[in-house]
């Protein structure tokens, strides 16, 4: 049993990406109830856009989320947004550990793990992406990398809300995935690492899901959803995704 919403979860993940005018229009074409009723929809968006979509997303049903978050709730951080901030524009979503994040921005489990504890502190959910670089898979790594990622979950209340993202960081942006036997073996992995922490949340797919392969990708056991980048920008390839999300929980 899945705790929390047990609902398979979408979430589109803007990244960088996305204008006032774009949002607006790709709002409407979601039309006025896209949520199959098996099937969670959140967005991500840039911080620029929340306050503006975060409205209009709830009345169709869709959950608003953020790209990353600060660990301090206000003060002389220069570029930062806070928790609160967050919660004040609408958020129910913030993502946390995502690999460009770990890379680009160096940011380093101590980190991930301050912005966690004030996440919760806010009432926010967050979805914790973890997942291996390829040299790592192919040095049989896979399972020590994400174990050393989900270490952080050690101390933390297990009833603090909690959804997991999987991204093989080899997948992601490329066009290339694991095969479906791979990602059943890491979910399955994922899953019985959480409860060592006393966990049984939803972990999702993420890396170059799109409408050809989603479907497939969220019948494998142990999928509760995807965390979708690319193929969110575009409406109709977004909803392609959860329709197949629907059918693949049917």
């Amino acid at each position: 049993m899945i705790s929390g919403d047990s609902r398979c979860l979408v979430a589109g993940n803007w990244k960088m990406n996305g204008l006032l005018d774009e949002a607006m229009a790709y709002i409407d074409a979601l039309g006025e109830n896209p949520a199959p009723e098996k099937v969670e929809i959140a967005i991500m968006p840039p911080f620029t856009l929340l306050h503006p979509m975060g409205e209009r997303l709830g009345r169709k049903g869709i959950r608003l989320g953020a790209q990353s978050v600060f660990y301090e709730e206000k003060g002389a951080f220069t570029g930062s947004i806070s928790p609160l901030m967050l919660r004040d524009a609408g958020c129910h979503y913030v993502i946390l550990g995502h690999s460009e994040r770990r890379d680009i921005q160096h940011e380093a489990n101590e980190v991930i793990l301050k912005k966690l504890k004030a996440s919760w502190k806010a009432g926010l959910e967050p979805i914790l992406c973890i997942g291996e670089h390829l040299d790592e898979r192919e040095a049989g790594k896979t399972n020590e990398v994400l174990r050393d990622q989900l270490s952080i979950l050690d101390g933390t209340d297990p009833a603090a809300p909690l959804t997991v993202a999987y991204e093989p960081v080899w997948a992601i942006g490329t066009g290339v995935t694991p095969t479906l036997e791979q990602v059943e073996e890491t979910h399955a992995f994922v899953h019985e690492e959480l409860k060592r922490y006393g966990r049984t949340c939803r972990v999702l797919y993420g890396g170059s899901v799109k409408p050809s392969n989603a479907e497939d990708l969220m019948s494998c056991a142990g999928v509760n959803g995807a965390l979708v980048g690319g193929a969110s920008l575009d409406p109709r390839s977004f909803m392609d995704i959860v329709e197949a999300a629907a059918r693949a929980v049917s």
